[in-house]
C-alpha cells in the first residue's frame, strides 16, 4: 500500500487539518442533523428484513458510515426547497444502501483489507460473502424504493443503480489501459459517483416539492459535487496516508486504474517518463513509487488537479444560484466549498 509520508511532523499536520474539515463538515450538517439520525435509524432498521444468517453481515456493512454525503445532500437540497419529510428519510436511506453496496463490491474488486478505520467486509467475511451481502443490499434498497405511492422513485434509484454498475464496468474493462482522454476520464466518474450525488440532490428536491428549475439545478449541483468528490479520492489514493484516510491506498495503482494526476502527468511528461507511467499502470510494483511521486510532483499533477476540483465546486455552487436564500442553500454552498478545500490535506 502507498503511504504519502512517513515523517511524523507531515502527519500530525494533515491529522490536525483532518480533524479540522471533519469538524467543518458537522457544522455544514448541522441543520440537518435530526434528519442524519433518523435516517441511519431507518437504515439499522432494515437488518430485520434480512435472513438471521445474513443479519449480521448486512449490519456490518450498513453501520459503517462515514461523513453521510448523500443523506446530506438528500436532506440539504429537501431543505433549500421545501421542508424535510418521512419521505426524505427512506430515500436516503435508500441511496446510502446503493452506495454501501457499491463499497462492499469495490473493496473485493480492489482487494482492499480497511475502510473508514475498520476491516472491510471482505477481509471480515470473505469474498463470496461480500458480493452477495452487496446484491442483497441492491435488491433491499429497490424493494423500498417500491414502497412509494408513485413509481419515480423506484425508476430513478433503478436507473442510476445501473448507471453506477455501467461505469465501475468501464472502469475494470479500462483496467492497466493508458491514455484515456480526460473526457473520457470524467464522463466514467460522472457514471460512478457523480450519479448518486445528483440523485440525491434531485429526490431530497422533488420529494419536497421543488419546481423542474430548482429540480434541474440541483442535479447538477450534485453531478458536479459528486465529480469533484471522485477526483478527490483518486488523489487520495496517490497522495494521502492511510492513517488520516482511515482506508487502503495504493488500490488504484494495483489495480491499473488510470486517475486525474496520471493523466496530467501524461499529458506534461517527456517520453522517458511516458513510458515509465505506462509501465507503471499496466504493472504496479511497490518499488515505483518514489519515481512515481517524483513524476507527477515535477509536473504539478496535484496542483492541476486540486484546480480541477475546485472548478467544478465553482460550477456546483454556481448552478444553486436559481434558488431563494435559505439554510438549506447556504449549506449546499458551504458543502461546495468543504470538498474544494479537502485537497488541503493532501501532499503533505
Amino acid at each position: 500500500m502507498l503511504a504519502a509520508e512517513t515523517n511524523v511532523a507531515p502527519l500530525n499536520a494533515a491529522a490536525a487539518k483532518a480533524t479540522e474539515i471533519n469538524a467543518s463538515w458537522r457544522g455544514i450538517v448541522a441543520p440537518v442533523e435530526p434528519f442524519l439520525r433518523a435516517v441511519a435509524q431507518r437504515l439499522a432498521e432494515q437488518v430485520a428484513d434480512f435472513e438471521p444468517a445474513v443479519a449480521s453481515h448486512a449490519r456490518y456493512a450498513l453501520t459503517n458510515q462515514g461523513k453521510q454525503l448523500r443523506p446530506a445532500l438528500v436532506g440539504l437540497s429537501g431543505l433549500a426547497t421545501g421542508g424535510l419529510n418521512d419521505h426524505l428519510v427512506t430515500v436516503a436511506a435508500i441511496i446510502e444502501m446503493v452506495h454501501l453496496a457499491t463499497l462492499v463490491h469495490d473493496d473485493v474488486m480492489d482487494e482492499a483489507r480497511i475502510r473508514r478505520r475498520r476491516p472491510t467486509l471482505a477481509a471480515h467475511s470473505g469474498n463470496t460473502v461480500s458480493v452477495l451481502v452487496g446484491d442483497c443490499l441492491f435488491a433491499h434498497a429497490l424493494q423500498l424504493a417500491a414502497g412509494f405511492p408513485t413509481t419515480e422513485v423506484c425508476r430513478a434509484v433503478s436507473s442510476a443503480t445501473k448507471t453506477v454498475c455501467s461505469g465501475e464496468i468501464i472502469q475494470n474493462q479500462r483496467q492497466h489501459l493508458v491514455r484515456p482522454s480526460r473526457a473520457e476520464y470524467f464522463r466514467m466518474l460522472q457514471m460512478k459517483t457523480g450519479e448518486l450525488f445528483a440523485l440525491s440532490c434531485d429526490l431530497g428536491a422533488g420529494l419536497s416539492g421543488a419546481n423542474l428549475v430548482a429540480r434541474a439545478a440541483l442535479r447538477d449541483c450534485g453531478m458536479a459535487l459528486g465529480t469533484a468528490y471522485q477526483i478527490f479520492d483518486d488523489c487520495l489514493d496517490l497522495f494521502g496516508s492511510e492513517s488520516n484516510a482511515g482506508k487502503s491506498l495504493g488500490t488504484d495503482l494495483v489495480g491499473g486504474k488510470m486517475t486525474l494526476p496520471i493523466i496530467v502527468a501524461l499529458e506534461r511528461a517527456g517520453t522517458a517518463d511516458q513510458q515509465f507511467l505506462e509501465d507503471a499502470v499496466r504493472a504496479w510494483e511497490p518499488e515505483h513509487h518514489r519515481r512515481l511521486r517524483e513524476i507527477l510532483d515535477q509536473h504539478g499533477a496535484l496542483g492541476e488537479s486540486a484546480n480541477v476540483i475546485r472548478g467544478l465546486c465553482r460550477q456546483a455552487r454556481t448552478v444553486l444560484e436559481v434558488l431563494p436564500p435559505t439554510a438549506g442553500r447556504s449549506s449546499l454552498e458551504a458543502a461546495t466549498d468543504f470538498v474544494a478545500h479537502q485537497t488541503d490535506t493532501l501532499g503533505r
